[in-house]
């Protein structure tokens, strides 16, 4: 393999499938993502988008086939990588603040003062993502718009070389859905995206790849790729 091929790729999932107790929840997925892409995944409830995303992540191990990531020019076991879960998988009763969940982006377990860099980033990622009134509001108190827009800040502040979006557009209103939108197309142009949404109609303008999973997986190439039947 060429240096040039190699130095395109970030991830890699290979041959991939997932069961549960006999059930086959992903079947023989083969997908390589790219530096710059922005991939749109879509697909129908219990279909295996959010697994194959955990997957992904390294999160979840699949029964089998493999997952390579590639740092620089060689593969390595480590990438740069932030994550936007659903909000299903946030525990809201762990105590801790908005300003500590975003920090937890950069490090765990933060105490004291912290680094100039860190404090500007935070500032930064807080204004875009609105937040930067309610510091100390326990996370267990938000609302749901406002969980979400700190968990984005949360999966953004280290700058990663790639963000991972699970339905970033559940539980916002429709005024900071016009605003993500803006947020994500902005970070598209430094950033390799990965987003599953059902809300397609704006985000087909942004991505340049649509993935369809249900248990296998279709790359969807049509002109007007986001429209229901034309992937068929």
């Amino acid at each position: 393999m060429s240096n040039k091929r190699l130095s395109s790729e970030l991830i890699r999932l290979e041959n991939v499938s997932k069961e549960y107790d006999g059930d086959i929840i992903l079947h023989d997925i083969n997908l390589t993502l790219n530096r710059g892409d922005f991939m749109a995944i879509s697909g129908p409830n219990g279909g295996g988008k959010t697994t194959m995303l955990r997957i992904m992540l390294k999160l979840l191990k699949p029964s089998s086939g493999t997952v390579t990531y590639c740092s620089g020019d060689s593969f390595e076991g480590k990438l740069k990588i932030g994550y936007l879960p659903q909000k299903s998988m946030i525990d809201t009763k762990f105590p801790i603040t908005v300003k500590e969940t975003v920090m937890s982006g950069l490090v765990s377990g933060f105490f004291g003062r912290l680094p100039k860099d860190y404090m500007e980033r935070y500032d930064e990622v807080v204004a875009l993502c609105g937040i930067n009134g309610i510091p100390q509001r326990p996370v267990g108190v938000l609302s749901g718009g406002q969980l979400q827009r700190t968990l984005l800040a949360r999966a953004i502040i280290s700058r990663p070389e790639v963000l991972v979006l699970d339905e970033p557009l559940s539980y916002v209103d429709k005024q900071f859905e016009y605003q993500l939108y803006s947020i994500i197309e902005e970070i598209s142009r430094t950033t390799t995206i990965v987003l599953v949404s059902h809300e397609m109609s704006v985000i087909s303008g942004m991505a340049n790849r649509h993935i369809i999973i249900d248990r296998g997986m279709t790359e969807c190439h049509a002109k007007h790729h986001y429209h229901p039947g034309e992937c068929d």
